[in-house]
């Protein structure tokens, strides 16, 4: 079991052995769950790839190629860019 001490801003340093076990790195999001009266759940918010499947992918969205890609952001720049 690993311990740790609330400051008097209300955090806490998560245990490294803690931080390893959910292959947590800073600015990762966790969950807290209430389980009961004296006890919390801890587990990461990390998607796994299956759930992540849907934001690089929707029926419904146009899948651009490479070459696409390359073309919209060389236009994007040369409007940005653009001399006046």
């Amino acid at each position: 079991m690993s311990s740790a001490t609330i400051t008097s801003k209300g955090q806490v340093t998560i245990p490294k052995k803690v931080r390893d076990k959910l292959h947590l790195k800073p600015g990762d999001i966790i969950n807290f769950e209430i389980e009961s009266s004296n006890s919390v759940r801890i587990t990461s918010a990390k998607r796994s790839p299956s759930e992540a499947y849907g934001i690089l992918f929707r029926e419904d969205q146009k899948a651009y190629t490479v070459e696409e890609m390359n073309e919209g952001i060389e236009e994007y720049i040369r409007k940005k860019y653009k001399k006046k």
